[in-house]
């Protein structure tokens, strides 16, 4: 019959030694965050600033290269003048309104929820966004 092991007096040491080492780390974070929370209650600067929001005009859903014109679904009025930012994926550029057409038609003022063609300088893109700059 093999003997029995006796138990060591070592490992009741240990086991109260690892509470009161996990009771520091504890209480070492309560004063880390109690810290943080009274930098936060007096204004400390923080790291990003919040960048303007722009006004969404219309979505890109056509582009022909040939003519230059980009077809645009609207979401608000636009109207000949008006300076809009178009912007994509690879795509950003600010542009004037000179050239809106309707079904081949020029015209001066667009509706919300007409699909325009506009003429653009640049090369845009399907889902491109347009915005009012």
């Amino acid at each position: 019959m093999p003997k029995k092991k006796k138990k060591s007096p070592l490992k009741k040491k240990r086991a109260p030694a690892k509470k009161k080492l996990i009771k520091k780390m504890v209480a070492k974070k309560k004063i880390v965050r109690k810290a943080a929370k009274r930098v936060a209650k007096k204004g400390a600067p923080k790291a990003r600033k919040a960048a303007k929001k722009e006004k969404i005009i219309g979505v890109v859903t056509h582009y022909f290269p040939k003519v230059r014109a980009a077809v645009i679904k609207l979401k608000v009025p636009l109207a000949l003048g008006d300076t809009v930012k178009i912007k994509g994926h690879t795509t950003e550029f600010l542009q004037d309104v000179t050239s809106m057409q309707l079904d081949h038609v020029p015209i001066d003022v667009a509706k919300k929820g007409q699909e325009i063609g506009l003429l653009v300088d640049s090369r845009v893109r399907q889902h491109d966004m347009v915005y009012q700059a």
